[in-house]
């Protein structure tokens, strides 16, 4: 294995880290909705989660730019909202002086605001993950009710992402190994290297069938009922219930306070 994608959990001994893991799924979830219901410019409001979050590092013990190197993930998504300061109504705020494109007030706002929101979200997926493990993850989404077939499907999606990563390394090795570029040789054209790059991609989704139907037969052949069984099991403890209650406070209270402003 050439690729380990496995690996995002930080070990730690903190408050965070010995929590049990439905807390830290529903304080997440909560987290992330509380997020999402802030108004566009409230820039307090923002900040009022952003130094929540900053309390939760410290509980973990993970570093300020850890978790800021991780949440850098959410850029390229945040492209889909490129056009909104241009083509929100609104007063006009900005001009670009080359190309003339105007920003408005408005669009500008509402762009801010949108990542914003989705920085504060991942960082707090990112705090999720780097303190609960993977198995542990599972199994506090099926103890909270989520479907166990979703469960399933998104634990082996998780744990076969390496697998198909490892074969595409495999791949580009081969078609390497049968189409070398020699010195004094044009490039290929780019119409050949796009054929070349759709036949892989088609003969990697017909392995990755193929694959899946072996170990489906292999699981069923071992006794798999669709659940995903560990060994470990969790029981709320009282600092577990203290945590979730203060969360759930804290986010109701920051709510009324903030659309009552």
């Amino acid at each position: 294995m050439h690729f380990n994608l496995a690996d995002q959990y930080h070990h730690r001994e903190s408050i965070v880290h010995g929590l049990n893991p439905r807390v830290k799924v529903l304080g997440v979830v909560l987290y992330i909705f509380a997020v999402g219901l802030l108004p566009e410019g409230e820039w307090l409001g923002f900040l009022l989660y952003f130094l929540f979050l900053i309390i939760s590092y410290q509980l973990s013990g993970l570093e300020f730019f850890f978790v800021l190197r991780r949440s850098l993930i959410a850029l390229p998504f945040l492209l889909a909202a490129f056009a909104i300061p241009f083509t929100t109504p609104g007063d006009e705020w900005m001009k670009l002086p080359i190309i003339g494109w105007t920003i408005t007030e408005t669009g500008a706002i509402r762009f801010a605001s949108i990542v914003i929101r989705a920085w504060l979200a991942v960082q707090a997926a990112v705090v999720l993950i780097s303190t609960t493990r993977i198995p542990d993850l599972f199994w506090s989404l099926s103890a909270l009710g989520m479907p166990s077939i979703l469960v399933s499907t998104i634990n082996f999606m998780y744990r076969y992402l390496f697998v198909l990563a490892d074969e595409v390394l495999r791949m580009l090795r081969a078609r390497s190994a049968r189409s070398p570029r020699l010195p004094h040789k044009p490039k290929p054209p780019v119409l050949w290297e796009g054929r070349v790059a759709g036949s892989m991609v088609g003969s990697l989704f017909i392995r990755s069938i193929e694959r899946s139907e072996r170990v489906y037969s292999a699981m069923l052949s071992r006794g798999f009922d669709g659940r995903v069984l560990v060994k470990r099991k969790f029981k709320m403890k009282q600092t577990d219930w203290i945590i979730m209650v203060a969360v759930i406070a804290f986010v109701f209270m920051s709510q009324g306070l903030i659309h009552l402003r």
